[in-house]
């Protein structure tokens, strides 16, 4: 049977244990001593599943996005390198803004 992380990490521990009788592998051995996240890791391991949980953003067009937050840093850079700070608040609250509206599109 197939399984994923997002539905391995929602079983319990007796769960993940039952499936790792079934699994001959050397990351599962010892599984009736592991806990809860690294009998998953390790079935992750033997499974040949990613372990990482991957996000993606929805509703926003994210290298648009990205294009400008590197055009504000090197903005950024720019106004470093001179002495004078007058523009740099704006440039900084722009860079942060953007980089919030990433994050919240994130699912």
């Amino acid at each position: 049977m197939s399984h994923t992380y997002e539905e391995l990490k929602h079983k319990t521990v007796a769960e993940l244990r039952e499936i790792s009788k079934e699994i001959e592998h050397e990351a599962v051995k010892g599984a009736t001593q592991m806990n809860k996240d690294h009998l998953l890791l390790a079935l992750c391991t033997a499974l040949g599943i990613d372990p990482h949980v991957h996000h993606h953003a929805v509703g926003i067009d994210k290298t648009a996005i990205k294009t400008k937050i590197h055009a504000l840093k090197k903005k950024r850079d720019e106004i470093l390198a001179t002495k004078e700070r007058a523009g740099l608040a704006p440039v900084l609250r722009e860079i942060h803004n953007l980089k919030k509206r990433i994050r919240r599109a994130m699912v």
